[in-house]
């Protein structure tokens, strides 16, 4: 089987761009259409140029052509495919617009035989799909947001694969948990021919906060209290992610106590969470000799041991 060079069918050198490719063929199908031309062999001239279309304005057959073109350039008898080219093609099935039974069996052997059927191709190949991780602050959260989105998709030209540089704005629902995963249809990869693109993925990455702990839609926030605090009770004023608030904290509190704040936590489709306040006891830093009288007086007139159980 001779190889067929598709370049020199058209008329174009191997690192022509797609519109020269196109403006050649046309100007040869009109020559060799049957048609136009009663020369006896203007159709089967016809053909090979419509074959030779077929897979140069393809990008991804083109490629894969391009291989098979280096390939036959080595010093052989004859030209035959690369063991498993046809199972191995990644772009057997691309769509055709001829009954490719009429094309020659160079190209069937490339691309794939119909058989004496015309059979369903599908139509191109469909975009590669993105996938990017997005970081979204907790105040972000709150409320529906509109963020930039910066990404890379790969673009298949003349053979060869190039990034593209792709923005959107992209709406963040107001809710948004960690792990969540937010589709764009339509917003990946570029598809070929007639093919749909591929679709974007961001997979939501809630930023750690300094402050809060997430716990589904609630938030966990510590509040340090001094012993007389926690002790005598106290009012102490609080961060939200909306704001402040002032929390009363009763007598007699013990630490790793945990208050529930209704509604001051993450948005959901019905509300909110709640945010719990866990409350943590701080001693001074430092005691003077006057304040450690006034702990060791406290200690004898409160006689109290937290391991008196331990003895019984």
């Amino acid at each position: 089987m001779d190889f067929k060079d598709y370049y020199q069918l058209l008329g174009v050198s191997p690192d022509s761009d797609s519109k020269s490719i196109k403006t050649a063929y046309r100007k040869l199908a009109r020559k060799y259409h049957p048609d136009m031309n009663p020369d006896a062999d203007a159709e089967e001239k016809f053909k090979e140029v419509a074959e030779a279309y077929e897979v140069l304005k393809d990008t991804q057959r083109r490629a894969e052509y391009d291989e098979l073109r280096e390939y036959s350039s080595r010093p052989d008898a004859g030209f035959e495919p690369p063991p498993g080219w046809q199972t191995n093609n990644r772009f057997n099935g691309t769509e055709s617009t001829h009954f490719e039974s009429d094309f020659s069996d160079f190209f069937n052997s490339m691309f794939g035989a119909n058989g004496s059927e015309p059979e369903q191709r599908s139509r191109g190949s469909r975009g590669q799909d993105a996938e990017i991780e997005m970081p979204v602050f907790l105040e972000e959260a709150v409320s529906e947001t509109s963020k930039l989105v910066e990404y890379l998709i790969p673009v298949y030209e003349a053979g060869q694969v190039n990034e593209v540089k792709k923005s959107l704005k992209v709406k963040i629902p107001a809710g948004i948990v960690d792990g969540e995963r937010i589709r764009l249809k339509g917003q990946g990869g570029y598809g070929q021919g007639d093919a749909p693109h591929g679709d974007l993925y961001l997979h939501i990455r809630l930023v750690p906060h300094p402050l809060f702990d997430v716990e589904g839609h609630n938030l966990v926030i510590t509040v340090p209290l001094t012993p007389w605090e926690a002790a005598l009770g106290a009012k102490v004023t609080i961060p939200t992610l909306t704001g402040k608030i002032n929390l009363t904290i009763a007598a007699n509190s013990r630490a790793g106590q945990r208050l529930r704040i209704k509604g001051k936590g993450m948005r959901t489709k019905t509300g909110n969470g709640d945010m719990f306040a866990l409350l943590k006891i701080v001693m001074p830093p430092s005691a003077n000799d006057e304040v450690k009288a006034l702990w060791q007086s406290l200690a004898e007139k409160a006689a109290f041991s937290p391991r008196k159980e331990w003895s019984n």
